[in-house]
């Protein structure tokens, strides 16, 4: 189980040719390990040693300058002349900018590949860093640690006030004023006896599979993620201290539902509550775990519909009598706190697809299913399109869940249905499974799921995947077929991860590019003619060649030669079937909902020939 640096321990060209050959796998450009070891393991055993290769001029700081390695998450600590993060599979380095004169030591680590010599922070300045305030390398000090350096600095100097002397030294060099003072209350202080509580405090339990994680905790002021379950793999970290961490962030309900909700404050909406996507509950009682239903697919879609029809029962909501109007029907669902919440700014609703075939809202049921309802202000074809944007990402080879397109009472337009890929399929599944899209991925908020380049979605994929090769392929596919069906809105939080663990695991088994979803052709809709890509490429977002993608996959590191296979077969692929996707006969669909899909294939008919 070893590392391969180049320059280090091999040379550029040979590590390029055991690539190739299979022998060697890329984690990022000059870090290779052996394509049969176990990828995780060898990068934390080697993480202080691939940290010295990237940044030969930081120091371990934080937590790390105490352990000469990572924490049990698999985080390392550095501190340099600017602030960064790196993440290498079940590794991720977090720099923060070092103090303008900064107390250093020397220290030697071996990680099985002989011993090598490191920067770390002095013993005085590792104790002022867990002073810090909204500091990620404070707060990995937890207070065990705190204690064992305080003791230890009071042994050297003699006394806590002789410590906070030589304390004061540095802080003051450093311009750490608030830090020393913190520091030296800690040596001096003398326990409370009577401890006091803010009661608009939060404490949650974040349960992944029902199984308790760890705990989110509101003071009042700021977040605190803490991580209980320490056997399983890191799912959610905390990248900006005293802000939700963006794994959590990714699940909260934004669009339309955010306004069903009728507030954006973030602890009300966790209180309102209990169930989101990736497996994922969070209570503020670990009995209530046990009290809400697991999402399983007990029953698959393909059973209850023929022709892209559901012919199941449809038991949600509908038009009221009395004027009240769909939307208002399906937002009352989301009353109980046991309703499962949705992200993405399309209306939508959780759904239960029983062994009957009865599809209903899943209000206290197990979560399996999607419901997409037709929009209003000329978005009523939106179902439609998603439906046959989905049939050519089938045909074109990729792996899209199953979707019908359902029949809805009071004469609504049709909706259409999406299969849950995300959750475990039986009662014997046993996997452990986490969706986290490219916004959670990046550590970009929301808002920002529009900020991003194609190959900036490579860069971060390609560390992380458990088949690197094969994922950067898909994202240049995915890249190739948001333009060929002209899908402008193929942004960072319509892309993402899906991790895939066991029972045991410490690392995820499978990191890989989620199946297609939500894809749709949005130039054919109102105001929306002249839609661009929402991720530029090759720096571009419209009139894109075949260069651009063959350059994006030479970007991202793979074999141009590789992209042209990759781009003619998907041609090929689409003009097979361009020409014989119909719409269900069983389906009462609007003239302009056809007028639409006509539009759709007419641009990708002229796109795929515009590729050649």
């Amino acid at each position: 189980m070893a590392i391969h640096l180049v320059g280090e321990t091999l040379d550029k060209t040979r590590s390029h040719y055991m690539a190739e050959t299979g022998k060697l796998v890329q984690l990022m450009r000059g870090i290779y390990v052996d394509a049969g070891d176990d990828i995780d393991a060898v990068v934390l055993k080697h993480a202080v040693r691939i940290a010295k290769y990237l940044y030969p001029q930081a120091y371990l700081s934080g937590a790390s300058a105490a352990l000469l390695g990572p924490t049990r998450d698999g985080r390392l600590f550095l501190s340099a002349r600017r602030k960064q993060r790196t993440r290498i599979r079940a590794l991720e380095i977090i720099q923060n900018e070092a103090p303008k004169q900064p107390s250093v030591g020397d220290a030697v680590v071996d990680d099985g590949m002989g011993e090598f010599h490191v920067h770390v922070s002095s013993i005085r300045q590792r104790f002022l860093e867990a002073f810090r305030l909204r500091s990620e390398h404070a707060t990995s000090i937890d207070e065990e640690m705190r204690a064992t350096i305080a003791t230890r600095l009071i042994d050297e100097y003699g006394s806590a006030q002789a410590a906070a002397d030589a304390l004061w030294v540095l802080a003051r060099a450093n311009e750490w004023h608030r830090e020393g003072e913190a520091a030296e209350h800690y040596l001096q202080r003398k326990p409370s006896t009577t401890p006091t509580k803010n009661e608009a405090a939060l404490d949650f339990i974040v349960a992944w599979h029902g199984a308790p994680l760890g705990h989110l905790t509101h003071d009042g002021f700021e977040w605190r993620w803490q991580q209980t379950d320490r056997q399983g793999p890191p799912l959610i970290r905390q990248t900006t201290p005293g802000k939700l961490p963006p794994f959590i962030v990714a699940l909260l309900p934004e669009g339309w539902l955010e306004k069903v909700l009728k507030d954006k404050d973030e602890r009300t909406l966790l209180r309102s509550g209990k169930r989101y996507m990736s497996n994922i509950t969070i209570v503020e009682r670990e009995a209530e775990l046990v009290t809400l239903p697991p999402d399983v697919l007990l029953t698959r879609l393909e059973k209850y519909s023929t022709d892209g029809v559901f012919t199941g029962t449809y038991a949600g909501p509908g038009r009221s009598e009395i004027e009240k109007n769909f939307e208002a029907n399906l937002a009352q669902i989301y009353a109980r706190a046991d309703t499962p919440r949705l992200s993405g700014v399309q209306i939508k609703a959780p759904m239960y697809l029983d062994p009957t075939g009865a599809l209903s809202p899943a209000t206290g049921k197990p979560f399996t299913h999607i419901l997409k309802p037709a929009g209003t202000s000329g978005y009523d074809a939106l179902p439609v399109v998603e439906w046959v944007a989905m049939a050519l990402g089938r045909a074109a080879g990729f792996e899209v869940p199953a979707t019908a397109l359902l029949v809805m009472p009071d004469k609504m337009p049709p909706a259409l249905v999406v299969e849950r890929f995300d959750i475990r399929e039986g009662h014997n599944d046993k996997r452990m499974l986490a969706l986290e899209d490219l916004c959670s991925v990046l550590d970009l908020p929301t808002t920002a799921k529009y900020d991003g380049t194609m190959e900036r979605v490579a860069r971060a994929v390609r560390p992380l995947s458990t088949a690197p090769d094969d994922d950067l392929l898909i994202i240049v596919r995915r890249a190739l077929f948001a333009w060929l069906i002209a899908d402008g809105d193929m942004h960072l939080k319509n892309m993402a991860l899906l991790k895939i663990a066991t029972p045991g695991d410490k690392q995820f088994a499978s990191v890989r590019m989620a199946p297609l979803y939500d894809a749709v052709t949005t130039r054919v809709f109102p105001n929306l003619k002249h839609d661009r890509l929402a991720l530029k490429l090759n720096g571009k977002d419209d009139n894109l060649r075949r260069v651009d993608f063959r350059t994006l996959a030479t970007t991202a590191g793979l074999r141009a030669s590789d992209a042209e296979v990759a781009i003619d077969d998907m041609l090929q692929r689409l003009r097979g079937v361009i020409d014989h996707i119909t719409l269900p006969k069983a389906l009462e669909i609007s003239d302009d909902a056809r007028e639409m899909v006509a539009q759709m294939l007419d641009i990708c008919r002229t796109r795929i020939e515009g590729m050649t």
